[in-house]
């Protein structure tokens, strides 16, 4: 569910009517009500004397940051909101914001205050005046700085994040994990149909999914600390992030979905054999050691679904316990029919291997497709 903020109190049409921009500024966000005010008060010195907006794309923060957003918008009519209800996620924030605006040229940064806005004026030249299809704001290249990351563990993440997209892109850029950047609109909107809209990487996404290559400038600036509010930064940047790579090496063949699913099955793979070298450890019989391995490595599936691969319909309360109960269920079912196909299979041509793979493989396409209905509910 997506709704509009009307910045002038819901009037006619007529009333709202507003004078084209020649820049959207599109600022995802989430639990940022502390930072609204002052981000739009730098961005009025900032692009003194250009038309321009700020979308501000709010996934339903539960510290009313829609709220000041309307209540600012209601003053000041270059700033839009979009409250999204339901769905979360920085990509997908973003796809929705560009796809708003009727601008020419969208920009995009984050809304906690890190990305430096006197920076937009050359993002923005570098794409109206000089032709360059993308700027990209980089924390890499000479006069660029990290230091605003909150600890050794964010840089190292980003660090060796962008190490590994660097072999994969198709152009050459020293900060392709960036979420600071200005491109032309009908650029990102060729690119919209393969994006996969998971995760926080939407540079990323566009370089991916581009049909061609485009032509691109980096631009320096020092990625400032947090002022207020906290990081987004945990274990489901990383799982999404491995999600959409495995997305863009399939080229979409799969859901993303899925593959969040599968890489959450292995997790409990390594959970199960965990569990049953403990057992070995302490006595316990072989069967009776798996037994407990696989219900705690089904438990640990459940709830790492939960709160990651179906993290926008995650269960609460008397919900969740259910979901545990029927997923448990859905595991067993799918164990049986593993276990059934590989028999019958291993019989007939006696190969262990592809067998195993088979009957494992149904047991996934099974768990997968079924929770995602009966639990999760998804359509």
């Amino acid at each position: 569910m997506r709704r509009d903020v009307d910045p002038r109190g819901g009037h006619g049409a007529a009333d709202t009517a507003r004078s084209p921009v020649d820049i959207s500024i599109v600022v995802p966000c989430y639990n940022e009500r502390a930072n609204v005010r002052p981000l739009v008060a730098a961005l009025s010195v900032a692009l003194r004397g250009r038309s321009w907006e700020v979308v501000f794309v709010d996934d339903n923060s539960p510290d009313g940051t829609i709220d000041e957003i309307r209540a600012l918008a209601e003053m000041d009519a270059r700033v839009r909101g979009i409250l999204r209800i339901g769905r979360r996620g920085l990509s997908s924030a973003v796809i929705e914001g560009v796809l708003s605006s009727s601008a020419p040229i969208v920009a995009v940064m984050d809304g906690d205050m890190q990305h430096d806005e006197t920076c937009l004026g050359a993002l923005i030249d570098a794409v109206a005046r000089d032709g360059y299809d993308i700027a990209v704001g980089s924390r890499h290249v000479p006069g660029g700085d990290n230091a605003g990351l909150a600890n050794g563990w964010r840089t190292f993440l980003s660090d060796g994040g962008i190490r590994l997209v660097q072999t994969l892109l198709p152009v050459r850029l020293g900060d392709p994990m960036s979420g600071f950047f200005a491109m032309r609109r009908d650029v990102f909107e060729r690119a919209v149909p393969r994006l996969s809209g998971t995760g926080f990487k939407i540079l990323l996404d566009v370089f991916l999914s581009a049909a061609e290559r485009p032509r691109v400038l980096e631009v320096p600036f020092i990625f400032r600390p947090r002022a207020a509010g906290e990081s987004k930064l945990d274990a489901l940047v990383l799982l999404q992030f491995l999600a959409m790579m495995l997305d863009k090496f399939c080229r979409g063949f799969l859901p993303i979905r899925f593959l969040g699913f599968c890489c959450v099955g292995l997790v409990g793979i390594l959970v199960n054999l965990a569990v049953l070298g403990i057992a070995h450890r302490c006595g316990v019989g072989f069967a009776e050691g798996q037994g407990i391995g696989t219900f705690v490595a089904m438990v640990a599936n459940f709830w790492m679904n939960n709160a990651l691969t179906y993290r926008d319909c995650r269960l609460r309360g008397g919900r969740m316990w259910g979901g545990l109960v029927l997923f448990l269920l859905i595991c067993s079912v799918g164990a049986v029919a593993d276990i059934g196909i590989a028999r019958a299979m291993f019989s007939n041509d006696g190969r262990w291997n592809q067998a195993g793979a088979a009957g494992a493989a149904i047991a996934v396409v099974w768990n997968y497709a079924v929770s995602s209905t009966l639990i999760w509910r998804v359509r």
